[in-house]
C-alpha cells in the first residue's frame, strides 16, 4: 500500500445521531478529490451509507472505511454510525483507530450519545479534534458548546483554534459566514458556491472582529503554555510566537491526549472542511506517534509481549469487522506490527487455530476493491479467507504469538420471537442468523428450549428492525415476527457452597460421582472515569466465569468435565430462562470411584451442585435501565415528566439549552415501547428523545410473577 507509515493517519468521524458526521465526510471526499460530486445524506448519495436501510432512514448503520490523500498523509477514514443501537460499530472502530474527529452539533451541543462516544475514545484512549458543525443554523451558539464540552465532558481539554464569525442562517443580521484562524490570525471564507467552497480566501481580519480575535488567541495560547517551556519563556519575553512552534505544542498536547483543537462551520455548506481536514494532517497521530501494542504470550499469559509499529517486527493485528457473505466472509484487519502478504498462514491463538490470509483487499464502499499483494503496520485491510477469526481475534505470526486485547462489546436488552413461515425454511433461516451474528457481534439469535421459537436480540428497537428488514429484503425470508420484548439477566443473592451427585445406572452400570462447587455474586464492573461505566453500568462481557484447578486424586479430564458443564450451563440461563451475569463458580472438590466415575457422572453432578446452588441462593430478576435525555419546550415538561414518573422513571435532573429544556432521566425498558408516540403527542411534535442503555438492576416483585 503506498505511503510510508508516518504519513498514515487512522481516523474515525463520531458523533451523536444527525450531528453531520457522514455529511462532513462527503465534503472531505469531495476536496480530496475522491468524489466529483459531493453525496447528500436526504437523497442517499453518499459514499459511505450504500446500504438500502441506511439511505431510506438517512442515517449510518454499519461503519464504512474509505482512503483518500491529504496534504501528504493517507486517512484511512471510518464513518461511524450516530445511533446508539448501532453503537457497536463505533466500539470496534475506535478500538483500531488512532485518531477521531467528534462532530458537535452547534445549536444542539453535547447530546447523550455524543457523550457516549466521547467516553469511548477516552477508553481506548484515541487522541481526537472536535468540530463544532451547523453554526449556520438558527439558535447556534459556538461558546455555549465549547463551555458544554469542558463541563459535561470532563476531564475534556477543548482549545478553541478557530473562532466563528457570526452565526446563523443568512436571513439573520450578523448570520455565519466564516472562521477566524487564531494561529495564523486570519479570515478564511469559502465564498465560490459554483465550486462548492473549494477555494479557501485568507485575509486580514476585519477591525470589527480583531479584538475579540485578540482576546481568544490570548485565551489559546495561555492553555498552551502548560505544555511548552519555549512558548512560554518567549511570551514572558513579550516577544512574537511562530506559528510553527503553536503548531508542534498543539500536535504534542493532542497526541498525548492532554487537549483537543476545536474547529468550526457548516459541513452542509462547504465551510471549514478544509482546515478541518489539515488538522487531522498536522495534529493527529500517525501508528508511529501511539505507544506499542500490548498483548500477552499464549502458553504463558502472566507475561506481557508488546509490538512496534514497524514492518520489520513480527506480523500481528486484530480483527475488528466481519463483511459476511454467503460465498466468505470479508475480515476487516487493523495491522499493528509487521507484514502480512497474501496467501499467508497465520495463528489465531485465542482459538488456537491456523488460518489462510488466501487474498488482501484495500476494500472502500460501493464495492470498489483493490486487491493487493501485502499490507504494513498502520494498515487497514480487507482479508478473504479466515475460516475461524472472528470479530475482536488477534492473528498473527505462528511463530511469535501474541494475544491483543479483544474487543468487548455492550450486552442486548431487547429481543423478539422470529419463526418460518414454512419448515423448509428452517435451515435457510437458521444459515441467515448465523452468518449475520458473525457480522454483528451484539445481535444473538438463539432456539427457546421451551417453546422451540427462535428468539433474536439486539441493541433496540430500531436495531431488531434493521435486521428483519434485512431478512424479508436481502435474503427474501419468508419469516413471522413477534413483538419485542425485554432481555432481562439473572444473578444471585449470596454465596453459597453446594454439592452435587450422580448416583444412576447409565448403560446397566453403576455410575458415581460428587462436585462440591462456590457460587459467588459479582459486583458490577468497577468504577471508572467520569460517566465510564461503572457500578450497575450495562458493561462488556458479563462477568461470568468458572475456576477449577487441580484437585488431589481427582483425574483431570473428570475436573474438565464438570468445569465444562458447569460453563455451560451457566450460559444456558437461570432458574427463570434468562442468561446470568455477575456469578463466579469454583470448583472446590470433589469425589470419585475407581471404575463408577467417568465424565458423564461428573457432568450430571456438576449440574445437580449448579441447580442446588441457584435455589439455596436466592436468584435476583435483573431488568435494563435505559438512559433518556428528553429536549422539549417548556410548555410541554409538566406532562412529560409526569408521564416519565407513570413509568417508573427517576428524573436526574433538568436543564435549559437554547429555547428548550432537557430532562435527564432512567426508566426500565419495559415500561417505554411505545414512548416515542406518547412523546410526539405530548409534545405536539415538538420533543426529542434519545436512550441508551444504562444499567441492568433488581426488578419489582411484578416483573418476576411474569416468570413463574
Amino acid at each position: 500500500m503506498p505511503g510510508k507509515i508516518e504519513n498514515i493517519r487512522n481516523l474515525g468521524i463520531i458523533a451523536h445521531i444527525d450531528a453531520g458526521k457522514t455529511t462532513l465526510t462527503e465534503r472531505m471526499l469531495f476536496f480530496a478529490n475522491v468524489r466529483h460530486r459531493a453525496g447528500d445524506v436526504d437523497s442517499g448519495t453518499t459514499a459511505t451509507d450504500i446500504d438500502p436501510e441506511e439511505q431510506e432512514r438517512g442515517i449510518t448503520i454499519y461503519s464504512a472505511c474509505i482512503s483518500f490523500p491529504w496534504k501528504g498523509c493517507i486517512v484511512n477514514l471510518i464513518d461511524t454510525p450516530g445511533h446508539v443501537d448501532f453503537t457497536a460499530e463505533v466500539e470496534r472502530s475506535l478500538r483500531v483507530l488512532d485518531g477521531g474527529v467528534i462532530v458537535f452539533s452547534a445549536r444542539e451541543g453535547v447530546e447523550a450519545q455524543s457523550e457516549t462516544v466521547w467516553r469511548q475514545a477516552d477508553k481506548y484512549r484515541v487522541p481526537r479534534l472536535a468540530f463544532i458543525n451547523k453554526m449556520d443554523r438558527e439558535g447556534a451558539d459556538f461558546e455555549s458548546v465549547l463551555t458544554e464540552i469542558r463541563k459535561r465532558l470532563e476531564p475534556a481539554n477543548p482549545v478553541a483554534v478557530q473562532i466563528p464569525v457570526g452565526a446563523g442562517p443568512p436571513h439573520v443580521k450578523d448570520h455565519f459566514r466564516g472562521v477566524i484562524d487564531l494561529i495564523g490570525m486570519e479570515l478564511l471564507t469559502f465564498p465560490d458556491q459554483e465550486k462548492k467552497g473549494a477555494t479557501v480566501v485568507r485575509q486580514p481580519i476585519p477591525e470589527d472582529q480583531l479584538e475579540r480575535a485578540v482576546e481568544w488567541r490570548t485565551h489559546m495560547l495561555e492553555q498552551l503554555y502548560d505544555y511548552s517551556n519555549e512558548l512560554m519563556e518567549l511570551a514572558l519575553e513579550e516577544a512574537p510566537i511562530p506559528e510553527d512552534l503553536i503548531r508542534k505544542v498543539i500536535r504534542n498536547a493532542t497526541v498525548h491526549l492532554l487537549i483537543q483543537p476545536v474547529f468550526c462551520g457548516s459541513a452542509l455548506d462547504f465551510v471549514g472542511v478544509q482546515p478541518v481536514m489539515d488538522g487531522v494532517a498536522e495534529y493527529l497521530p500517525s501508528p508511529i506517534d501511539v505507544p506499542p501494542v500490548e498483548g500477552v504470550d499464549p502458553a504463558k499469559p502472566e507475561e506481557k509481549e508488546t509490538r512496534r509499529p514497524d514492518p520489520k517486527e513480527p506480523f500481528c493485528g486484530l480483527v475488528f469487522k466481519i463483511q459476511a457473505e454467503r460465498h466468505g466472509d470479508l475480515a476487516y484487519v487493523r495491522v499493528y506490527s509487521g507484514t502480512l502478504k497474501s496467501n499467508t498462514r497465520v495463528l489465531n491463538p485465542g482459538k488456537d487455530k491456523k488460518d489462510n490470509a488466501a487474498q488482501l483487499w484495500n476494500v472502500e464502499p460501493g464495492g470498489k476493491q483493490d486487491q493487493v499483494q501485502e499490507a504494513v503496520a498502520g494498515d487497514i485491510v480487507g482479508i478473504i479467507g479466515l475460516r475461524h477469526s472472528t470479530t475482536g481475534d488477534t492473528i498473527c505470526d505462528s511463530h511469535h504469538p501474541i494475544l491483543l486485547e479483544t474487543i468487548r462489546f455492550p450486552e442486548t436488552v431487547i429481543s423478539m420471537a422470529i419463526e418460518p413461515e414454512t419448515s423448509t425454511e428452517r435451515k435457510k433461516l437458521s444459515e441467515t442468523l448465523e452468518m449475520l451474528k458473525r457480522q454483528d457481534p451484539t445481535f444473538e439469535a438463539v432456539e427457546s428450549e421451551d417453546t422451540g421459537q427462535t428468539l433474536i436480540r439486539g441493541m433496540g428497537e430500531l436495531h431488531l428492525e434493521v435486521i428483519k428488514h434485512r431478512l424479508l429484503r436481502d435474503f427474501k425470508m419468508n419469516v413471522k415476527v413477534h413483538k419485542p420484548r425485554v432481555s432481562y439477566r439473572e444473578t444471585i443473592q449470596k454465596t453459597v457452597d453446594v454439592t452435587g451427585e450422580c448416583h444412576r445406572q447409565i448403560a446397566d452400570k453403576n455410575t458415581f460421582a460428587k462436585v462440591r462447587i462456590r457460587m459467588e455474586p459479582l459486583a458490577a464492573e468497577a468504577p471508572g472515569p467520569a460517566g465510564a461505566p461503572g457500578k450497575n453500568r450495562i458493561a462488556a462481557a458479563p462477568p461470568v466465569s468458572v475456576q477449577g484447578g487441580i484437585l488431589p486424586g481427582i483425574p483431570p479430564t473428570l475436573v474438565e468435565a464438570a468445569r465444562e458443564e458447569l460453563a455451560a450451563k451457566l450460559q444456558g440461563g437461570g432458574l427463570y430462562g434468562n442468561p446470568i451475569t455477575r456469578v463466579r463458580i469454583q470448583v472446590l472438590g470433589a469425589e470419585a470411584r475407581e471404575g463408577d466415575s467417568t465424565d458423564v457422572a461428573f457432568r450430571i453432578a456438576a449440574s445437580d451442585a449448579f441447580e442446588r446452588g441457584l435455589r439455596e441462593s436466592g436468584v435476583v430478576l435483573l431488568e435494563p435501565i435505559m438512559k433518556l435525555q428528553i429536549s422539549t419546550p417548556e410548555e410541554s415538561l409538566g406532562e412529560i415528566i409526569s408521564n416519565l414518573q407513570q413509568k417508573r422513571a427517576e428524573i436526574q435532573g433538568t436543564h435549559i439549552r437554547g429555547r428548550s429544556t432537557v430532562i435527564d432521566a432512567e426508566a426500565p425498558l419495559a415500561r417505554l415501547f411505545g414512548f416515542a408516540g406518547e412523546l410526539r403527542g405530548l409534545s405536539k411534535g415538538r420533543a426529542s428523545c434519545t436512550m441508551e442503555p444504562a444499567a441492568y438492576r433488581p426488578a419489582p416483585p411484578e416483573d418476576l410473577a411474569g416468570f413463574v
